[in-house]
């Protein structure tokens, strides 16, 4: 067996591009949070018209898409160095965050089928289900977005830029 060829050596991804992109993720949740809620009341006035359909399907996309692998990005690239710190209180925060992206997902799961059914103009969707749900929801995923941008996402921040600064020589 021969020895494996050595690696090239690759760029590490920058930081402000990880969090630009979390950043930008965030932006579009609250744009389809948005949509979500007008679709609530468009379906309620309208129906599963072509209007609901079409808006219907970009939610469906979002959040069964980009809104998940943004729940992965964070929980392996920023949870796990502040989950290993020091600092209790932080600790807290991101275990709370991990615990929003369960119910999060399990919110979705249950808002997917009448979101899908609308998408797809099918009428048997349990509107008084989406009233009630979609609030939760949209409440949820703003506190969530909050927490990460003005606790987390900083302390993240602060801890790889305190990382990636040479530290002084104690001789």
């Amino acid at each position: 067996m021969r020895p494996a060829a050595a690696r090239p050596a690759r760029t590490k991804i920058a930081m402000p591009a990880l969090f630009e992109s979390l950043d930008a993720t965030h932006r579009e949740a609250l744009k389809m949070l948005r949509s979500l809620e007008r679709l609530l009341a468009h379906v309620n006035e309208s129906g599963a018209d072509e209007a609901a359909r079409d808006s219907a399907r970009e939610i469906m996309a979002f959040f069964s898409g980009p809104a998940l692998m943004h729940h992965a990005e964070e929980e392996s690239l920023v949870f796990p160095e502040l989950l290993d710190g020091s600092d209790a209180e932080l600790v807290q925060h991101v275990q709370r965050l991990q615990q929003d992206h369960g119910w999060l997902e399990q919110d979705w799961l249950e808002l997917c089928a009448p979101v899908e059914a609308i998408a797809n103009g099918y009428s048997w969707y349990d509107l008084e289900m989406l009233r009630n749900a979609v609030p939760v929801f949209v409440s949820l995923y703003h506190e969530h977005i909050v927490l990460e941008e003005t606790v987390v996402y900083p302390a993240a921040k602060r801890r790889r830029e305190a990382a990636a600064s040479p530290q002084p020589s104690t001789r």
